[in-house]
């Protein structure tokens, strides 16, 4: 028969791997590409299981000894506010001018400051840490001499947490030790002593000054309470009382006068008003106008009536009536009383301005004598005032700087640290969690090197990636035992599975099943021969005269497999040697299958040389003539070139490879051989898949359970199951 061009065998919807379907199958392996690796991982996975589980065990038991060897910590946790710096609500300007910063800008710095080592060296300071024996037995430091702040400075920050809480200015500062009281001790101080730096940071400038302002006030307190007393003890000394006058406008003056100097301006009034009162009553007297004096307001009621009775009556009745004379004596009685009380008052008034004058030079004598003693009162006076003007500028702003500096602090504590009622780590869920986490991750990179380290086939899916071929079918592992007999059952599993196969085969070409098939594999027992008979026992069931040739000159036991007695018959090798020897001669029908069968023969010298010859071509073509299809079941290629010479007769091959088995690199250099050589290859069949490590459906719409609940195929010694390959 003539070879048939490469074209005729490439159907648009067969599983021929031409450079069309392969375009239009590249987008979706793409899309197919991510799924397809996690289902080999799950595969992988599920071979794993045993090697997973004894690693997750294996975790989950390290985490719990190491939660139970762990020594307990216990966390204390006080909480205090962070506000931003207020602003200053007197008139009075602190010292320290306050810096102008954005509020996360101060946060960030205040949680800066709170995990410091300043803040660290003010705990131990103020706790004593470096002597502190319970703090010293909670981290078990037996030497206290060997101590120094930084080491312990060190430790503390290394077990303090600030915990800022989002959405507000409250911060959390937890220390973490073995000890419940040192981890409450500890934390209250942390807390405390920042709030003390930040008090001494804002205010510090003022509060030296105001330790300045009050010793210095207590030193002029005492000078002025001294000068106070000298200036006392001098006026006492020399009989000098101060008299204070009050201003005009109600207030205190400041000016001030001896009681002498009082008595001599009283004397001088009084006798400025003495002779004031003596020059009216001489002028009253002489001038006889006594009525108008005014000293004597009864006589000068009655002077003043009496002469206007007199003064009517005369109108009325005429002065020669004799009540006229009675109230004119009567007027001139008054009027000579006035006069005499006028006399009088004068006199008395010269005797009280005498008098008074006397007072006053006395007095003056005495006011001068105390001019020399009044030099020195003057001198303690001024000094007496100004200490006590210093005092009070001292004390004015020792207030002010009071005022300014004495606005609440803007860190306060909030809650202090309790000691804690139980540990916080080692935590036994959080830390099996850990193991867990772990174990997943150790599990999943022992999954993903054997699947990158994988040199074998182990899903149907990886024929096409890694191969190039389409996967023509895919047979599950089944005992080898019972695998004729469930070939000649229609409805088992192994007949199922190779209907598949035939269904396959059928669209290999536009004209349908390919008229000769060519069956190899890489190395031996791979399933080739039992794959090839039942192919054309699945032909011979459709009513095809099939011919199954066994081209396996080297080593072929399919005709023991198949029952059947080669003792006496040529077979392949006499029809290959004696060119006069007919194909019909040779071929035995199989019973129970339908097909007819020809035995590879005896075992020649060279097996490449007889295949190589055109007598096999001739031969297939002469089996063309007289059958439907021709079935060849060919050596493996392994190293030899039995299977690239038989190709030559055959419009195509199926290559068969048993998953998990032989590894990529050689199953693609037997692919490989046998392209260069020109045969063709249909696609693969995958073989003895296992369903607990493949998870297969095989992608044409029909999958196949394991074993339809029979027992599993026993396996050998090496952990694969027995083979099927005859």
């Amino acid at each position: 028969m003539t070879e048939q061009p490469s074209s005729s065998l490439v159907a648009s919807h067969g599983p021929v791997p031409s450079e069309t379907a392969r375009d239009s199958q590249a987008y979706y392996d793409q899309d197919e590409a991510f799924a397809l690796n996690l289902e080999r991982y799950w595969i992988e996975a599920l071979a794993l299981r045993y090697w997973v589980g004894g690693i997750v065990a294996l975790c989950l038991l390290v985490g719990l000894v190491v939660t139970l060897l762990t020594t307990p910590q216990f966390g204390a946790t006080a909480r205090i506010e962070v506000s931003q710096v207020a602003a200053n609500v007197t008139d009075i300007d602190p010292l320290e001018a306050e810096a102008s910063v954005s509020e996360l800008q101060y946060l960030n710095t205040q949680y800066e400051l709170l995990r410091s080592r300043f803040m660290a060296g003010r705990v131990i300071e103020a706790g004593n840490l470096l002597r502190d024996e319970q703090f010293l037995d909670a981290f078990s430091l037996e030497d206290p001499e060997g101590l120094d702040r930084q080491s312990v400075g060190g430790l503390l920050l290394d077990k303090i947490e600030i915990q800022p809480i989002a959405q507000s200015s409250l911060v959390d500062v937890q220390f973490v030790s073995p000890s419940p009281e040192v981890s409450a001790r500890i934390a209250n101080l942390w807390v405390n002593e920042y709030i003390a730096a930040n008090y001494e940071k804002r205010f510090g400038t003022n509060i030296e000054a105001r330790d300045f302002l009050r010793n210095q006030i207590e030193e002029l307190r005492a000078n002025l309470s001294r000068s106070e007393q000298e200036l006392i003890s001098y006026a006492n000394q020399n009989e000098i009382l101060i008299l204070n006058s009050a201003s005009p406008d109600g207030g205190e003056s400041s000016a001030t006068q001896t009681l002498i100097a009082a008595d001599l301006e009283a004397l001088n009034a009084a006798l400025a008003q003495a002779v004031t009162d003596r020059i009216a009553a001489e002028s009253a007297l002489v001038s006889g106008d006594v009525s108008s004096d005014g000293r004597d307001s009864r006589l000068t009621s009655e002077l003043a009536l009496a002469e206007a009775q007199l003064s009517t009556m005369k109108e009325n009745f005429g002065p020669d009536y004799p009540l006229i004379k009675q109230k004119q004596s009567q007027v001139e009685s008054l009027r000579a009383s006035l006069r005499a009380k006028s006399t009088s008052e004068l006199e008395s008034a010269r005797l009280r301005e005498r008098q008074l004058r006397a007072q006053l030079e006395q007095a003056k004598s005495e006011f001068l004598g105390q001019q020399n003693q009044g030099i020195q009162y003057g001198i303690l006076r001024r000094e007496v005032e100004t200490n006590r003007a210093l005092y009070d500028a001292l004390l004015q702003r020792f207030k002010e700087l009071e005022a300014s500096g004495a606005g609440q602090n803007n860190i306060k504590l909030i809650d202090e640290a309790t000691v804690p009622d139980g540990p916080i780590s080692p935590s036994l869920f959080l830390n099996l969690l850990l193991a867990l986490g772990i174990a997943v991750l150790l599990a999943a990179g022992l999954v993903y090197l054997r699947v990158a380290m994988s040199q074998t086939v182990r899903d149907t899916r990886e024929v096409k990636e890694r191969f190039g071929l389409p996967l023509l079918g895919a047979i599950p592992k089944f005992r080898s035992e019972e695998r004729l007999e469930e070939l000649r059952q229609r409805s088992s599993q192994t007949s199922e599975a190779y209907r598949s196969l035939r269904s396959n085969v059928a669209f290999l070409t536009p004209k349908g099943e390919p008229r000769s098939i060519l069956f190899t594999s890489t190395v031996p027992a791979e399933g080739k021969s039992f794959s090839a008979t039942a192919l054309a026992a699945s032909f011979a069931q459709l009513g095809k005269r099939t011919l199954l040739i066994d081209a396996d000159l080297r080593n072929s036991a399919l005709a023991a497999t198949l029952g059947i007695d080669t003792t006496g018959r040529g077979g392949l090798s006499r029809l290959l040697t004696a060119p006069d020897s007919a194909l019909q001669d040779e071929a035995i029908a199989v019973s129970g299958f339908g097909f007819d069968y020809v035995p590879s023969g005896p075992r020649p010298p060279n097996p490449v040389d007889l295949l190589a010859t055109p007598r096999l071509r001739q031969l297939v073509e002469q089996a063309q003539e007289t059958y439907d299809q021709v079935v060849i079941d060919g050596a493996p290629l392994l190293s030899l070139a039995d299977a690239v010479e038989t190709a030559r007769a055959a419009e195509g091959v199926i290559f068969v490879i048993e998953s998990d088995r032989v590894k990529a690199k050689a199953i693609e250099s037997a692919i490989e051989r046998l392209k260069q050589s020109g045969a063709i290859v249909f696609g693969v069949l995958l073989t003895k898949l296992d369903e607990r490590t493949a998870g297969y459906g095989y992608g044409y719409g029909y999958g196949y359970g394991y074993g339809y609940g029979k027992e599993a195929a026993p396996e050998k010694p090496d952990g694969r199951a027995a083979a099927i390959d005859v």
